[in-house]
């Protein structure tokens, strides 16, 4: 990844500010979403579909995760 894509991560807006579990997405990404630990910035990150995160972010905003 270039400098300029390492950048563009952004914190998920479900993620808290107090250090605990953060996600971070990258978007426009042409393999599409790549999301990874905030925690761990240089670590692996795992790539979804589009339509798999969308429905990912669907299920979480409906509380259908949730254990």
């Amino acid at each position: 990844m270039t400098e300029q894509t390492i950048r563009n991560w952004r914190k998920s807006t479900y993620s808290g500010n107090e250090g605990g579990s953060c996600l971070e997405v990258l978007d426009g990404h042409p393999s599409g979403v790549p999301v990874r630990d905030s925690k761990a910035p240089h670590g692996p990150a795992l790539v979804f579909s589009a339509a798999g995160w969308a429905a990912f972010v669907v299920a979480v905003k409906a509380g259908g995760l949730r254990s």
